[in-house]
């Protein structure tokens, strides 16, 4: 259904977004992958992405820059020869009291988790107009619908995402391209498994109970989202089945803002 079509995913060198690029390779879609980390990981992710019949590149753009967001979607279209699904997944965390929160770390929250998702979809609309199909999913959170102390610029991100998303859903409605948001609760990650030691060292307590009280304690199935679930949603709302589900968030959260 999807074959031969092609997708940027932003953030996407591990986690949530490797998730997602490696479920639309699976189904015959051109990738190009975004993220930072080590050159030789990230060519090992790329080129077992290309062993899935593919074609997949990398762009180092950061996110913090919109020149380079453009350079991006324009090197996509180039080297893939469209870009007919964007994923903004990039995303960066800080926590803090709002007191002591650093002016910087809410700069580059604001403009990872935010306004890079405002300047890949700026640049990418009117490829997808021109083609007359596209499917544009945000990476929220269930931060988009509720929010937790100590983490303002996250939070506000995530709702402004929401906002964005509806907007743009509306601008495209006739132009037969989807936008969603994804909105995920914990998810287990590398990332988040990393954590898990220090915090139950630091807190006196099992790495289980550190999962389950701590980690876990706003999702009521007591169980983490996988990446693949996530990745299996976004597959979804590119389908033609989803063709009407369009300026929509979607929670996949364990029951957290019910």
């Amino acid at each position: 259904m999807l074959k031969g079509k092609s997708a940027v995913i932003t953030g996407s060198t591990s986690g949530i977004g490797l998730a997602y690029a490696k479920a639309l390779a699976a189904e015959g879609v051109n990738v190009m992958i975004n993220g930072f980390g080590k050159p030789e990981e990230i060519e090992f992710e790329r080129k077992g992405l290309e062993g899935l019949g593919v074609k997949a590149v990398y762009s180092a753009a950061d996110m913090t820059k919109p020149a380079e967001i453009a350079e991006m979607i324009a090197t996509a279209k180039a080297e893939l020869g469209s870009v007919d699904i964007l994923i903004n997944n990039a995303g960066i965390q800080y926590v803090s009291p709002i007191e002591e929160f650093p002016d910087e770390k809410w700069d580059a929250i604001i403009a990872i988790n935010l306004s890079s998702a405002f300047h890949a979809c700026k640049h990418a609309v009117p490829l997808m107009k021109e083609a007359g199909w596209g499917r544009i999913v945000n990476t929220a959170s269930a931060h988009a619908k509720v929010a937790s102390p100590f983490k303002a610029a996250y939070v506000a991100a995530k709702h402004g995402i929401a906002g964005l998303t509806k907007t743009v859903a509306l601008e495209v409605a006739e132009n037969n391209i989807t936008v969603n948001a994804i909105c995920p609760g914990y998810v287990w990650t590398p990332l988040v498994e990393k954590q898990i030691p220090d915090t139950a060292k630091s807190r006196g307590m099992t790495e289980e109970e550190v999962k389950r009280d701590v980690l876990l304690a706003a999702q009521p199935t007591k169980k983490f989202v996988t990446v693949e679930q996530v990745a299996s949603l976004a597959l979804y709302l590119c389908s033609d089945g989803a063709e009407s589900i369009t300026g929509t968030l979607i929670s996949m959260d364990g029951g957290w803002t019910a």
